[in-house]
């Protein structure tokens, strides 16, 4: 054998041997998934509709977590819901504690955080007001110093207070309870929120009135959060599952 030839074996070994390392150590989401049995979601406490924790057996309820069951159904394995907060759940999602967190608004933010798949669906922003007059109100009337509306500080319907109601009174709280107290009490004439929110609002507190739409209507995308080290392949197949359940009507 020529020197030549001796060469370019060896260096076909050492690339194959180098190839196949690579192959090896780069385990895909899905099979990391797959070896661990379970798919792990973010949950967060009392948040119905979308998740509820019974505290009797700590059985997890909720659209987002059948949402979940049904992706870790697809991919072959059981759900394990771990509890966390909106603004935690993406913490957990970038330190791997969590593979997904679940009904996301995408704020451009938050990309710098986490990828986004594709939506689930769409959630109509709303008012939640005790007063009657309110209803069939534009945005640009709602924009007027004489209305006083509540928001938790930060949220996605706060990006819509900026954005549509700069010359409202706008009274911000760290948490949304303190908002829904604040028309509960009077202090505010409404408070804005998702549509979804809106129903369990009125639901649990009588007190904060009934739930008006007003146009234009305003809606944003529900997604989900993904590490920014999972693979294509997951990412492609959490989309997918998104873009599937979407157009069906399941989500």
């Amino acid at each position: 054998m020529t020197f030549l030839k001796r060469l370019l074996t060896s260096a076909t070994i050492v690339a194959l041997a180098f190839g196949a390392s690579i192959a090896h150590s780069q385990t895909s989401t899905i099979d990391e998934i797959r070896a661990r049995g379970t798919l792990r979601i973010a949950g967060i406490l009392n948040e119905d509709p979308y998740f509820s924790k019974d505290p009797r057996n700590g059985e997890w309820r909720g659209f987002v977590v059948e949402m979940g069951k049904d992706m870790a159904n697809e991919l072959g394995v059981t759900l394990e819901v771990v509890e966390s907060s909106w603004s935690n759940s993406i913490l957990d999602v970038q330190s791997g504690k969590v593979d997904l967190a679940f009904a996301l608004t995408a704020l451009p933010k938050r990309a710098l955080s986490v990828q986004f798949s594709a939506p689930t669906y769409y959630n109509s922003f709303v008012i939640i007001s005790p007063k009657p007059a309110l209803e069939g109100k534009t945005w640009a009337q709602l924009n007027d110093p004489a209305y006083t509306i509540a928001v938790d500080l930060g949220s996605s319907q706060d990006q819509i207070t900026k954005a549509y109601l700069p010359n409202a009174n706008i009274l911000r709280f760290k948490t949304r309870d303190e908002a829904i107290l604040a028309v509960a009490t009077g202090k505010a004439d409404a408070i804005i929120n998702t549509v979804f929110n809106g129903m369990v609002m009125t639901k649990k507190n009588a007190a904060v009135g009934a739930v008006y739409v007003p146009t234009p209507i305003l809606s944003s995308p529900s997604v989900i959060g993904m590490n920014y080290g999972t693979d294509q392949v997951f990412k492609s197949f959490v989309s997918a599952w998104a873009d599937y359940n979407r157009r069906v009507g399941n989500n």
